[in-house]
């Protein structure tokens, strides 16, 4: 293998386009995939009713879209973790940790007055150790 791709996700569908696209990259460089989910606090939503509930965690995202990936191309090997903190500190740190080659993120935020408040793309685009492809995500 030639190196990490790491991705950043969420439970949003712009995080998942983000992830497709790192999946394709990492395949294309025989790279392995490194799913990062950052969430600043504990958040858990219940779906469903009766004895049919199921709680999903907000660190869970990594997890669920990891192994929806690894199914999906199972050439490519597929890892995760969630880590307590910023989304772009939290991307930034395991791309450290891994010696990434790339960090993969979404462009969602970067229009109107997302650009002006800042974005997880444009943190971990100004202090990446590695190159940042930023994905587009916008459906339009």
């Amino acid at each position: 293998m030639s190196g990490v791709v790491v991705v950043g996700v969420d439970a949003s569908a712009s995080a998942r386009k983000a992830a497709e696209v790192a999946l394709d990259l990492a395949e294309s460089l025989g790279a392995s995939l490194h799913v990062v989910t950052g969430f600043e606090s504990e958040n858990a939503e219940t779906f469903g009713a009766g004895s049919d509930r199921v709680t999903v965690y907000s660190g869970d995202s990594a997890q669920h879209v990891a192994e929806s990936l690894a199914a999906s191309r199972p050439n490519v090997q597929v890892t995760h973790f969630a880590a307590r903190g910023k989304p772009a500190d939290s991307l930034i740190k395991e791309a450290i940790r891994l010696d990434a080659r790339l960090i993969v993120v979404g462009n969602r935020r970067m229009r109107g007055i997302g650009r002006l408040l800042g974005s997880v793309a444009n943190s971990v685009a100004h202090n990446a150790p590695c190159d940042v492809y930023i994905a587009n995500t916008y459906d339009d």
